[in-house]
């Protein structure tokens, strides 16, 4: 995250975005539903194209903008404000939802394991599995979007405010901050949402509910 921050080249930006969204893709994947029906799926030959092909977007992506000035040298104060302040944050958090989507597809493609408050299984349920997905993806874009946005927001008082007046200590407060911003999120983004997801009987399929009375089930959202 640090280092991607504060890439000024495209190509050097692709590299380390690359980099970033591999690891995270990676722990996506460890880390999702280990529902036993679609196990056959995990390491699934199909999964891992579209975990590659996330992570080479993403970083692409990312490098997009950078790519975009140094291409054509737009240096205004306006477009570099834009491109190097503005747009890295919505960006990464974008692509890092994104990239866990494609990554844990399978659990929307094919479900994952529902349970009533006793903690019996009652069934499999994509329903269950794109909510899984969908809100572990919004609490990676909150993380990382959050991560960027936040230490240019603080850097900005830090420099008009002139609280650091030796330029060369700039870098390392803009990495204290970017770590303390990072550390403090990460709590944040794990505690949006349960880790025992719940889930309404009306939002269920049919054959489901077909075997239990049950009105509300839970499942095991992943990080």
């Amino acid at each position: 995250v640090i280092v991607s921050s504060v890439q000024r080249q495209a190509k050097h930006s692709f590299f380390w975005q690359f980099v970033f969204h591999t690891y995270t893709a990676a722990f996506s994947l460890i880390n999702g539903n280990r529902t036993p029906k679609a196990e056959q799926y995990s390491l699934h030959q199909k999964q891992l194209f579209l975990g590659l092909g996330a992570t080479l977007y993403s970083a692409c992506v990312g490098a997009l903008p950078l790519a975009f000035v140094n291409r054509y040298a737009l240096k205004s104060s306006l477009m570099q404000l834009i491109v190097r302040k503005l747009l890295p944050a919505p960006l990464l958090g974008l692509t890092s939802a994104f990239t866990v989507a494609m990554v844990r597809s399978p659990e929307f493609d094919n479900g994952i394991e529902v349970m009533d408050r006793n903690g019996k299984v009652i069934g499999v349920s994509k329903k269950a599995g794109e909510k899984a997905v969908m809100e572990t993806a919004l609490s990676r874009a909150v993380l990382f979007g959050t991560t960027f946005f936040l230490p240019e927001v603080l850097m900005y008082f830090v420099q008009r405010t002139r609280f650091v007046k030796n330029h060369r200590v700039l870098g390392p407060v803009r990495m204290f901050i970017v770590m303390s911003v990072l550390a403090g999120m990460l709590p944040v983004s794990f505690s949006m949402f349960s880790q025992c997801g719940e889930i309404k009987r009306a939002d269920l399929e049919p054959e489901i509910l077909s075997s239990t009375e049950e009105t509300e089930f839970f499942y095991n959202r992943g990080i």
